[in-house]
Parts: structure tokens; sequence; C-alpha cells
């Protein structure tokens, strides 16, 4: 009696496994956070090739670290490189728009939005909800 039982049970579960649509990956449902890290990456590369070339703002060296830790973890879906890549594009926003309204130079302006809307993309609730 108690291996009908589960024999039973087990064919109930297996049909709603099987009725289940399946789930597409996270990164596939979020192709933002995808975009994102790409972006950090380039922040990354251009804030290398910008410190080196000057030679005056060395200890600029020590952001890429933090941006290709924040896009590596955001592909991983992980909390803590939320945190980081949020308070990163947060900050660029603010400095960009800063240097948008002390210089009046379109590409501040451009990029200060592109890092607004990626803030808006990261503060979402299905983004923080879909991180471990």
């Amino acid at each position: 009696m108690t291996n009908d039982a589960r024999t039973s049970s087990n064919e109930d579960v297996v049909a709603q496994l099987r009725q289940r649509p399946k789930e597409k990956p996270v990164l596939v449902r979020l192709p933002g956070l995808v975009a994102i890290s790409v972006y950090m990456l380039m922040v990354a590369a251009f804030t290398t090739v910008i410190a080196v070339k000057s030679g005056t703002h060395m200890f600029l060296l020590i952001l890429p670290v933090f941006f290709v830790a924040g896009a590596l973890g955001l592909l991983k879906l992980r909390r803590w490189a939320w945190i980081l890549t949020l308070a990163a594009v947060a900050l660029m926003a603010g400095s960009c728009l800063w240097l948008y309204s002390s210089q009046h130079s379109f590409r501040f302006l451009v990029q200060g939005l592109v890092n607004l809307v990626f803030f808006l993309y990261l503060v979402r609730t299905d983004v923080r909800e879909s991180l471990k």
C-alpha cells in the first residue's frame, strides 16, 4: 500500500514537471545585465588607457579592478556585484552630468544619460529579485 502511494505521487510530480513550460535562464530574461557588464568592461579599458597615457593619475588604475569585478560578478548574478555596479553607475552618472553642466560638452551629457538609464534598469524589482 505504501509502495503504490509513492509510485502514484512520483508519477504526479513527473506529470506536473512535464506540463510546466521551461523557463529561460535568468541572463536571457534580463539582457540588460549582459549589456551593463560589457559597458563596465569598456569603461575599465578606457580608464586604464587614460591613466597610462596621462601618467599623472596613476591612482585611477584602482578603479578598473572594481569595474571588472563588478561586471564579472554581475554576470554570475551576485548581489555584491550588483551593489558595486549600481554605485559605479550612479557615481559616473552624477560626475558626467556635472561635467556637462560645467563644460557644456555633449559627450558628457550622453554618457551621463546612458549611466542614468543603466542605474534605473539595475534598481528594477525583477533584477533585484534574480540576484543571489
